[in-house]
């Protein structure tokens, strides 16, 4: 009798954590691509240069102010990377449809450390010149256009299409963690160490990555794309399979309306010191830059469902009029506190947005394809931002800060719903 009542006691006992286990695996993130060798690897080099590259992202602008006492230089070396990041990410998209792409992660990662490297004796011997870190970070930006596609279009080969949402997920999580622990690393690792070793962990971060794509399989293209070159008629054929592709075009499209009408970082200075300053203006404009990235890796964390859904079209359809509806939250705040939970809203939708818009690139197109398809995108993620910024910063300084983000973020929302209603192929888009 108490032997039948004790195993009856801790029958449910036993039995309360499956559904629990079943309600966290809905929700919390898909790790099934960690489980492909190949992919675990790629990812796992990722943690650690998504850290050490923005040890340099930081290390740079601030050296340069250093030298130069100038804001305006800073600028001006951000834009001399975006040249050479636009024209040899579409060649590199070319390149990688070409040749094995693993040989093109290992030449571009290599030189990438080089670049680093370089970065580190320029600083630890007091050179002191503008004109090699522009020209030094030209030649980084160069090498990480060509690297990027290629690399993002091997996640393909490296997991089944089923787990491209998840794997994009993961990769994306790691990204904007980067985005967030880094930059704080770099104001802690300064004062105790230097600004000089900062290019050093970044180098030696990418030795890391050089082994781990070692250890990946080959990745030759398909063998009626390898007689092609990969020149302008190659990267032109991309563009022209884009343009008959209208879901490729659509997913690119979505991405520079919310990009280019909704991200009003330019403006954060702006807000941090107007409406904001109550609070402390380097308080609130660490808190503006910090929330949309935090929110990203939020969203990456809980992107189970990711992996579930089948209508890629509508999710990213919903992202960026979601994106829109919490930037115009933004805007529109008059607390700083309500502020930050609008951007951080804002991030979750851009982390949807980014996984979905990628798998829908990863699986609409063909493997001859990929590399420039991601070229394109690379562009796209690296210029739209940059538009944003030149758009905002003058529709702020006209309107006001306030009136320019919730502008624009109803524009997004607007811009988007009409692309959806107008064009159908991105509602219709299921795997």
């Amino acid at each position: 009798m108490d032997t039948s009542e004790s195993s009856t006691e801790q029958q449910p006992a036993a039995s309360e954590p499956e559904p629990a286990r079943r309600a966290r695996r809905r929700w919390v993130m898909d790790t099934r691509p960690l489980r492909r060798p190949a992919y675990r690897r790629l990812w796992s080099s990722t943690i650690v240069t998504a850290l050490g590259s923005q040890l340099t992202a930081v290390a740079v602008p601030k050296q340069i102010y250093d030298i130069t006492g100038s804001s305006a230089w800073v600028g001006a070396a951000s834009l001399a990377g975006l040249l050479p990041l636009v024209v040899f990410a579409l060649w590199g998209g070319a390149i990688a449809d070409t040749m094995d792409r693993r040989k093109l992660l290992l030449i571009t990662n290599t030189g990438i450390a080089v670049t680093s490297l370089l970065f580190w004796l320029q600083a630890v011997t007091g050179l002191e010149s503008v004109a090699a870190l522009m020209v030094l970070l030209a030649v980084q930006q160069a090498f990480w256009g060509i690297n990027a596609p290629a690399r993002n279009a091997s996640i393909a080969r490296l997991v089944p299409a089923g787990e491209l949402p998840a794997a994009n997920a993961l990769g994306s999580t790691v990204m904007q963690t980067g985005q967030v622990v880094g930059p704080l690393l770099a104001g802690v690792l300064i004062p105790v160490i230097g600004l000089a070793e900062l290019y050093l962990i970044d180098a030696l971060a990418l030795c890391v990555t050089v082994w781990a794509v070692l250890r990946l399989p080959a990745l030759p293209p398909l063998k009626a794309a390898a007689e092609r070159r990969a020149g302008v008629r190659e990267i032109a054929e991309g563009f022209r399979y884009i343009a008959l592709h209208k879901v490729l075009l659509l997913s690119f499209l979505a991405d520079i309306v919310a990009m280019v009408f909704g991200m009003p970082r330019a403006l954060f200075p702006q807000l941090a010191s107007q409406n904001y300053a109550s609070y402390g203006e380097g308080l609130a404009l660490g808190l503006l830059f910090a929330a949309i990235p935090v929110g990203a890796v939020a969203g990456g964390l809980f992107s189970g469902t990711f992996s579930r859904a089948r209508r890629h079209g509508w999710m990213v359809i919903g992202a960026v009029v979601a994106w829109g509806a919490a930037i115009t939250g933004f805007g529109l705040s008059g607390s700083l506190w309500l502020a930050v939970v609008f951007l951080a809203l804002a991030g979750v939708a851009d982390m949807v947005s980014m996984v979905f818009r990628g798998a829908i690139l990863l699986s609409a197109a063909d493997d001859e394809m990929r590399g420039r398809m991601q070229g394109v995108f690379t562009v796209v993620v690296a210029g739209g931002p940059r538009l944003a910024d030149l758009l905002h910063g003058t529709a702020g300084s006209a309107f006001g800060a306030r009136t320019a983000t919730a502008g624009g973020g109803l524009l997004v929302v607007v811009l988007m719903l009409g692309l959806a209603a107008a064009l159908p192929a991105l509602r219709r888009y299921r795997v």
